[in-house]
This record gives structure tokens, sequence and C-alpha cells, in this order.
């Protein structure tokens, strides 16, 4: 995986280099040829080169009665051009001169005026190009010297094969000694650049391994990827611990569940055995004792089965409330009353408080009915006999606030935190207290399905509060 990320990399390095290469080539053949075949200034200012102003020059010859000489505009032009023109006819012999220095020949050879165009005249301190025009079907060659000494030219032969094999011996050269350029330095800057994408791909191989203690130092071009690596590793860390808790707590609570149910199933077992034995004679008394008992240990298992099924539910928010128009102050009035007439809490002191008589909401009359009974019983059972427990209920604005209040033992903060949570039952849980652990989860869920909040504040030694905002 590393020396394919890098290879690749290099690889577009070198293609990168060997089209810019190739791209360079073809651009400058093109515009040498544009230069030389287009007379196009193309590395040159506004200003036309001296060889095509002598090209041009010619509109300027004239011949009038058989004298050749040159108009005043090329006159000025030549002066503004620092040049001088020498005309010659088919012989070498001069016609005409302007500007002329001195040393310049009167009449040249054939191998003169060549030598005079291919070569700086030295006698005269000159470039010279030179050209021709047709006049009355005759030929005239004329010479322009520019003293200019920033005009040269270079004349030179070649053959076209030599040029073509070179061109490519060249272009072969150029390609290689530029790819191996670009693959050392694409190698250098590779390496640099992949180094900590191989670290990335190793850190995040590790992390799905369930190595999170590794931490990877954020520098670079990839500082922020490496953050964030390192944040999910830490989140997944974070995770992996909740999950070990969590799973300790559900295998301490099966273990708890299996416990509480199977005592009640002893009972029903024992009893039913008792009953059906022929050899004992038992009364209508004692039957209807054993069946009450029977009775009150099946509700109890019920009770802990429906716990289970409604947190699932809850939990995979499959549950449809059935809302329908109430009066809280009422249904918490007549909570309480229940609570109260079962003989089992009928000593206890709990205390209903209110500010208006009606308060209507669109509420689940049942679940709420089974949260605020459950936030009650958790109050009896977690304290001492004499507790004293207060239901409060008000409308702030658009909101019910509901709060149930005692004068308790208190939680500690430990268990404050995860009071909620499922599978969690409080080291103040006595023999009282059995069931399913699911209680506080439930009303918790509960609440928030209609779309409400809870909250527990709790000082150990001086009791508890929970407030309902719906």
């Amino acid at each position: 995986m590393k020396w394919r990320i890098t290879g690749r990399y290099l690889l577009s390095i070198v293609l990168v280099v060997i089209l810019v290469i190739i791209s360079n080539i073809i651009l400058l053949i093109g515009l040498a040829i544009g230069r030389t075949t287009l007379d196009i200034p193309i590395f040159q200012n506004k200003e036309i080169s001296a060889e095509i102003f002598t090209r041009r020059f010619q509109d300027q010859i004239i011949v009038s009665n058989n004298k050749v000489t040159i108009t005043e505009k090329g006159k000025k032009e030549l002066a503004e051009k620092k040049a001088w023109i020498q005309i010659v006819d088919e012989n070498g012999k001069e016609m005409y001169g302007y500007l002329t220095p001195k040393g310049v020949k009167k009449k040249y050879t054939p191998v003169e005026s060549i030598n005079l165009y291919k070569y700086k005249e030295a006698n005269v301190f000159s470039t010279v190009f030179a050209s021709e025009k047709i006049i009355n079907k005759k030929h005239y060659s004329y010479f322009i010297g520019y003293t200019n000494p920033n005009i040269n030219k270079v004349v030179f032969s070649y053959d076209s094969r030599q040029i073509v094999h070179a061109f490519k011996i060249g272009s072969l050269i150029l390609l290689i000694v530029d790819g191996a350029i670009a693959l050392l330095i694409g190698y250098l800057f590779s390496r640099r650049l992949t180094l900590p994408i191989n670290k990335l791909i190793n850190r995040i191989k590790g992390l799905a391994n369930k190595e999170y203690n590794v931490v990877l130092k954020p520098n670079g071009v990839y500082k922020d990827v490496f953050y964030n690596v390192n944040n999910l590793s830490y989140q997944l860390k974070a995770n992996e611990i909740e999950r070990k808790k969590l799973d300790k707590l559900k295998e301490e609570w099966i273990g708890n569940i299996s416990h509480d149910i199977k005592t009640p199933l002893a009972s029903i077992q024992g009893y039913a055995e008792l009953m059906k034995d022929p050899e004992y004679q038992f009364s209508q008394e004692e039957l209807r004792e054993y069946a009450e008992i029977i009775e009150r240990k099946s509700l109890y298992i019920k009770d802990v089965i429906e716990d289970l099924n409604l947190s699932t539910r809850l939990k995979n928010k499959d549950l449809s409330l059935n809302k329908k128009t109430i009066n809280i102050v009422a249904l918490l009035r007549n909570i309480i009353i229940d609570m109260l007439n079962d003989t089992k809490y009928s000593n206890r002191d709990i205390e209903f408080q209110y500010e208006i008589e009606n308060i209507k909401m669109d509420v689940d009359e049942t679940l709420l009915r089974r949260t605020i009974n459950n936030l009650i019983y958790n109050a009896i059972v977690h304290n001492d006999k004499n507790v004293k427990i207060i239901v409060f209920v008000e409308k702030i604005n658009e909101r019910t606030h509901i709060k149930i209040q005692d004068n308790g033992k208190g939680i500690k903060k430990e268990e404050l935190e995860r009071i909620f949570d499922r599978y969690y039952r409080g080291t103040n849980t006595g023999e009282s207290h059995k069931g399913s652990g699911l209680g506080m989860a439930i009303a918790h869920d509960i609440i928030l399905a209609h779309g409400g909040e809870i909250k527990v504040n709790s000082l150990v030694g001086h009791g508890t509060t929970i407030d309902i905002f719906l």
C-alpha cells in the first residue's frame, strides 16, 4: 500500500513534466515558424526587425528618367534607423547611394555581394541586409547597412536530415534527463507527502483493531486530519470504556432479574406442588391463601416482563402515544389517593400541592400515570418510613411543571449521573425494591416521548427533587 501510493504520485509528477516539455517544444517550433514565415515579430516589441524593414523598403525605391533614387519618406526612415542604402544593377554596379559610409565599394562581384550579405562588413562597421526590386523588368539589388551595434545576424547552413536527427536525439535526451530529475524531486516530495498518509493509514488500521492509545503528532499539511483522527481515537476509547461498563451493568442486571424472577417462580412452583399433592387435605381458607400468594407472585413476574417490553419499545421509538386531553391536576391527585389507599403505603406522608385546579394537556394518561407512580414509588422504597414526599404541579407560561420532592437520604453524585441508565440499580435498593430496575429509565423515556424533559437534583442527607417539564 505504501509503495503503491508513492509510485502513483511519482508517475503523476513524471507525466506532468513530460507533458510540459512536449508542450514547450511544440510552442517553440510554432513560434519560430510564425516568426520566419509570417514575419510576425513575436519576440520583439512593436518596432519591426531590420530584416523585415529591409524587405519592405523596396516600396521606397523609385526610377525616374532612368535614374534610381528613393523617396523622401525612405530617407527619413533610414535616418531614424541610423542606416544607409546602396542600390546596384544586375552587374553589381552602384546606381544610387544614401548615407553610405566611406569604404563602401562602388561595384561588387557576385561573390562580394554574397559575402556582404552573409558577414558583417568590417570596413564600414555595419550589419548589412540585402533585398531586390524589379522595375521595368530590370532587377535592382540593394543593401541596407545598420550601424546600430545592437543589430546583428548569424547566417548558417544546415542539412535538414541532420536537424531532424539531432532533434530526435536531443528530445530523447531532454526527456530522459528531465524525467530523471522529476523522478528524483518527485521521490523526495512524495516521501515527505506520503509518509503522513502512511501513518494515517496505519493509525486507522490500529483503530479498526481497537488500538486507541497511539496518538499522532498534528503537524504539516495534514495537521487537521491528524487532529480529527486523534479525536476519533479518544471518542472510540471512551465509547469502548462505556460499552464495557454497560456490558458489566447488563450482566449484573440480568443476574438480578434472574434472581428476582426465580424467587417468585420458586414460590409458585412450591405452592402448586403442595396443592396438587393428594396426601394433603387443605381447607378452603388455606387454598385461597395459597392462590393469593401464587397470584401476587405471578403479577410481579408480569410487571417485570411488561417493564422489559415497554423499555425496549421506548428505546427503539416503537411506541405510539395514545394522547387525549386530561386534567393533570386531577390525574396527580388520583395517583396519590390510589397509592395511599394501598395498605402497604397508607401510613406514608405524601402531600399534594397545586396552584390552579385545572391544567389541561394532551398526554398518554396510562404512560404518564406509570411515570409518576415509578417516581413516587422510588421515593418511598429508597428512604425510611418517616420520609415526607411532596408532589407539586404548576403552569409556567405554556409549560406544565411537575415536581416530586422528598427529604430522604439523597443520592450520591456518581449514582445521580447514571440514574436514568438502563440496567442500573442504586446502592440504596433494599429487599423491598425488587423488579426490573428499569423504572427510572422508563420514566425518562416516557417524558422524552411527550417532548418534555426531566431533571434530578439531590444532596446526600437532605433529599431529592425531580422536576418534569411538559
